[in-house]
């Protein structure tokens, strides 16, 4: 069975995208999500495969419209909440005083 991000072989989807030799932040945001996600790896609270299995879980609609780090943000969000280490109500604090800051 074939996933969303799974597009090996598919035509009409434009090159992927890469990196040059080192990251392309875009915006701060986008930053901030790479260290927090890179520093719950290495406290343990989820591995990279658990990570990479979060993104890939994603609403087939959400993961193609998203950007690289939108698909981070919501993969680090969704396994916070699995983990424990946060409740929904408090993610959905913290997304609105986010989106109070932008």
């Amino acid at each position: 069975m074939s996933y969303v991000h799974d597009i090996g072989g598919r035509h009409g989807m434009g090159p992927l995208p890469g990196l040059d030799d080192e990251l392309d932040f875009h915006a701060a945001w986008e930053t901030r999500t790479f260290g927090i996600v890179r520093s719950l790896i290495y406290r343990g609270a989820f591995t990279l495969d658990e990570f990479r299995h979060a993104i890939e879980r994603m609403d087939p609609a959400r993961y193609l419209g998203a950007s690289y780090f939108e698909r981070w943000l919501d993969a680090v969000e969704r396994l916070c909440v699995e983990k424990g280490l946060i409740t929904s109500a408090e993610r959905d604090e913290i997304v609105a005083a986010a989106g109070e800051d932008a």
